[in-house]
């Protein structure tokens, strides 16, 4: 796993840098989608998670659904175009879980894709992301080294 500006970045999953998501091809077709690092450290300890139900149908760039913290309310951006056909439970149970764990069990939402050639085409992965995250991160002045209950630098972070 590679730190950019602190924040964790696993090498392996697709990341939209601005909307701080990423996306990881399953081997059954579906997408694993979340939140990175950067986004649990920057909305603080989490409070509310409101992914959209499964069935539902998705742009990419639209909301996936909703994060609250003390401090901020936004959505999750669709990184690709799909049907949701998962909603973590457990982050709506417990959306703690989005600051402990982002890559692993704080998982977002799964979608069948509509087209996840052509949408990751628009997204960057393994050094690309590293470089392109850090440069992003670096001018928007954003560093995990204080860090808001998320991983710490060195933790697995996998699933």
């Amino acid at each position: 796993m590679a730190l950019c500006n602190n924040c964790n970045v696993p090498e392996n999953l697709y990341y939209w840098p601005e909307k701080h998501v990423w996306a990881r091809p399953e081997p059954d077709g579906m997408v694993t989608i979340g939140i990175t690092d950067a986004a649990q450290h920057l909305a603080g300890n989490i409070v509310t998670a409101t992914p959209k139900e499964a069935g539902k149908a998705i742009k990419k760039g639209k909301s996936a659904g909703t994060v609250e913290s003390g401090k901020w309310v936004g959505p999750v951006t669709a990184p690709i175009s799909g049907a949701i056909v998962a909603a973590n439970a457990e982050v709506k149970a417990k959306p703690s879980i989005l600051n402990s764990d982002p890559y692993g069990v704080g998982w977002y939402i799964k979608i069948k894709p509509d087209n996840w050639e052509a949408d990751k085409a628009d997204l960057v992965t393994g050094d690309a992301a590293v470089q392109k995250y850090t440069a992003f991160l670096t001018v928007q002045g954003i560093d995990c080294s204080a860090r808001a209950g998320g991983l710490q630098p060195g933790a697995s972070g996998q699933a």
